[in-house]
């Protein structure tokens, strides 16, 4: 993979986790929850450039920490249930 990411170039999930140097479970998470957009050809996951290049913007981060605010509300509400 080039060290340049290319906003019309597509990438598959493997290489864009490469790109952000995260696992592919982590690659896959991001996928579920909506933080990574992607389309399935094949049975694969294919990535836009600037779908990688968006996530590494301050608002995507922001969006990324309520996200995981509100999954650990709902454990901690879970779990005072017990």
């Amino acid at each position: 993979m080039h060290d340049e990411i290319r906003p019309n170039a597509i990438y598959t999930a493997k290489e864009a986790g490469d790109a952000l140097k995260v696992s592919p479970s982590t690659i896959k998470r991001m996928l579920k929850n909506g933080l990574l957009k992607a389309n399935k050809v094949g049975g694969q996951y294919r990535v836009l450039g600037k779908e990688i290049l968006r996530l590494v913007s301050p608002s995507v981060e922001k969006r990324a920490v309520s996200i995981y605010l509100k999954w650990k509300k709902k454990i901690v509400e879970k779990i005072n249930k017990w």
